[in-house]
């Protein structure tokens, strides 16, 4: 028998339609004096980018001003990403200019982790760079819930993703990762977590408030390790899901999903550590073995991904100057 308190997440799900009344949103944001910004991560996304920031600037910052600023981080991308992304309207930051003094990392974590210093709304929308199908519903439906939920710290987007195969376009099958890696482990040490439709969802929300207090696992493993974190500390109630029906995107390849699995198994594993679930009596390996066909034999290629995680925000002079000195 499935509890009431097990299934508590579906009564913080909704569907992105519950929040397209745009007008009524900007009206409350404005009555609760909250500020609103925007970022994309990015890496080499000149096929998409230009295109998700006029259609997000043009509704949702010169129809409806729900947003207060858009802003582009960018791991040093090779094509045009930046150059596109600032005749389209957005500000645009190179990771490696934020908090030059503690370094840089290539990966996503570290872009949205340098973000919360360079963006500077109480309310912070991630959304991935590379959707072909980007639409207003990307950005109204995650800020919806933390506008009208005072409660709410964390939103989660989810849908369904088409998969690209031999056979052609399957409606669904993306989220390999989740459903092979990630939703077991939920199962066995998080099932309050398990009832995420898509944890590593790349489209999520938060409330600077909390944002600032958690980690950041610079590479794959900063998904799993903000819900963990959040559950830990702020409890189940503090996230929520909003439904965004489909999202179209590169399909990546197994052997990059392996790589990714990776990252976040040691995201996982220094998360059970901390909280108390188990204890590893062996140093882990620091590469990421994968084997390639090479005519009759197999080649070993080793990776080294990054395992390096940020402290909160709130630990860092800078931001505490920057921000904390606010009224």
């Amino acid at each position: 028998m499935m509890h009431n308190r097990d299934n508590a997440l579906l009564n913080r799900t909704w569907h992105h339609a519950q929040f397209q009344a745009i007008d009524k949103l900007v009206a409350l944001k404005e009555k609760k004096g909250l500020k609103i910004s925007l970022a994309f991560p990015t890496l080499n996304e000149e096929l998409t980018i230009g295109k998700e920031i006029l259609v997000i600037r043009t509704e949702l910052m010169d129809r409806y001003p729900l947003l207060d600023e858009i802003v582009v981080i960018d791991s040093a991308s090779k094509d045009k990403t930046r150059k596109l992304a600032e005749r389209f309207g957005a500000r645009v930051f190179d990771s490696k200019t934020i908090l030059p003094k503690y370094g840089t990392y290539r990966g996503k974590g570290e872009n949205l982790w340098k973000s919360l210093y360079a963006l500077e709304g109480d309310i912070i929308v991630w959304v991935d760079a590379d959707i072909s199908n980007i639409a207003p519903k990307f950005v109204y439906g995650l800020v919806g819930p933390l506008v009208e939920h005072d409660k709410i710290g964390y939103v989660k987007a989810f849908y369904e993703r088409p998969i690209r195969s031999s056979a052609g376009i399957a409606a669904s099958g993306g989220g390999r990762v989740t459903e092979i890696l990630v939703r077991p482990l939920f199962s066995l040490f998080y099932p309050q977590l398990a009832r995420l439709v898509q944890p590593l969802s790349g489209e999520y929300a938060g409330r600077r408030k909390l944002l600032e207090r958690l980690p950041f696992s610079v590479g794959y493993g900063v998904e799993l390790g903000h819900l963990i974190d959040i559950f830990e500390t702020a409890g189940l109630d503090a996230i929520a899901q909003v439904d965004l029906d489909i999202r179209i995107h590169r399909n990546q390849s197994a052997a990059a999903l392996s790589k990714m699995a990776y990252g976040i198994l040691n995201t996982f594993f220094a998360r059970v550590e901390k909280y108390g679930f188990a204890q590893l009596l062996r140093k882990l390996g620091d590469r990421h073995i994968a084997l390639e066909r090479e005519g009759a034999d197999h080649r070993v290629l080793e990776s080294a991904i990054s395992t390096v995680e940020r402290p909160p925000m709130l630990e860092i002079p800078e931001y505490k100057e920057k921000f904390l000195a606010r009224p």
